[in-house]
């Protein structure tokens, strides 16, 4: 795949890493020097071109100074600093696109995920694995707030997706360069399911279990309303697998239900009316109102469905600016009458 497409930035003229490791910060001074350190040591033990490509969320603390320092002193070494805090989504989206290496492994800044576990990433990469998954088998987490309602959404993912992981929420993760360069990535939380987003490409998924680390330093940015926004997550996830490509059939189905639902109630009306001469308004108004609501708000799902199909029409199919459309052409040239067909 061309480097240069729009919205990937150009591939830099330097030497090309094997292995690309991506950590996002946001508020994290505590655990920057020690992971840098440890990243370090686990790399060079690799024996592969390897580079570092930290990114700076936003952070008022001291983050970015020492972020800073690092790459004053280890050109292998890559620190991205966004101009404000855009969530965790858009900031490994900002690493994976100024990474060069073949195979991209991400992982949180809070020392909650172990560099040690890495060679086990690069093994299941090697054996020609797209998405290697980081899954902690035991977590320490607090039972009710966490352990819980992630293993309910875990499942639920996994029977949505059919992509069968553990672990969708962790942010350790291992991946080819061509697969994360055909993934989009936009709002927040949305990086949690990237195996289910790559499961529609083909795409060749494992986990590896990983030591579920308590953090040593700063706050957490998790809490209860997390469970929230991984609900919405999923919705939207469930609707890019299956109704993309197809909008009317989600829409459609919707729209048809409240049609058939309110033309029923606007017959019985009709029937109550002409048979027993009934006061429809007087003696069945609030029904009389549901199946107006049912009918008119069909037919509007209806139309958002056939917009939808417009427009992915309109995205994959070629077109140009002219408003018409050639058969063919007839042009005499030299003498002699040449064909063109349009």
């Amino acid at each position: 795949m061309d480097a240069c497409q729009p919205g990937r930035l150009p591939r830099y003229n330097r030497f090309v890493p094997k292995y690309s490791i991506v950590v996002p910060f946001h508020n994290e001074q505590e655990s920057v020097t020690e992971l840098y350190d440890r990243l370090k040591a686990v790399m060079e033990q690799v024996g592969e071109s390897f580079e570092l490509v930290f990114i700076d969320d936003g952070s008022r603390d001291a983050t970015f100074t020492l972020l800073s320092q690092i790459a004053a002193v280890d050109s292998r070494v890559v620190v991205v600093k966004l101009r404000r805090n855009f969530g965790q989504t858009s900031a490994l989206a900002a690493g994976f696109d100024h990474s060069q290496g073949e195979f991209i492994i991400a992982m949180d800044g809070d020392l909650q995920h172990d560099p040690a576990e890495i060679p086990k990433f690069v093994a299941k990469l090697n054996e020609g694995y797209d998405i290697v998954s980081g899954w902690r088998e035991k977590r320490i987490d607090n039972l009710w707030m966490r352990r819980i309602p992630s293993r309910c959404a875990n499942w639920l993912m996994a029977k949505l997706s059919g992509v069968d992981l553990h672990d969708f929420g962790t942010t350790y993760k291992a991946y080819t360069r061509e697969l994360i360069e055909e993934i989009p990535l936009y709002g927040e939380g949305l990086h949690r399911f990237i195996p289910a987003l790559a499961s529609w490409y083909g795409a060749k998924v494992c986990e590896v279990p990983i030591v579920n680390i308590d953090r040593e330093g700063g706050t957490s940015h998790y809490g209860i309303s997390r469970t929230i926004r991984v609900f919405f997550d999923l919705i939207t996830i469930r609707f890019l697998l299956k109704y993309m490509m197809r909008p009317l059939h989600f829409f459609g189905g919707i729209g048809m239900g409240g049609i058939i639902g309110g033309s029923l109630v606007a017959l019985w009306m009709i029937y109550l009316k002409l048979a027993h001469n009934a006061n429809v308004m007087d003696a069945h108004g609030p029904m009389l109102v549901f199946g107006a609501v049912l009918l008119v708000a069909g037919v509007q799902m209806l139309a958002i469905g056939l917009l939808g199909e417009l427009q992915v029409r309109h995205f994959h199919e070629p077109h140009s600016g002219q408003p018409y459309r050639v058969a063919k052409v007839l042009r005499t040239e030299t003498g002699e009458e040449s064909e063109i067909h349009g």
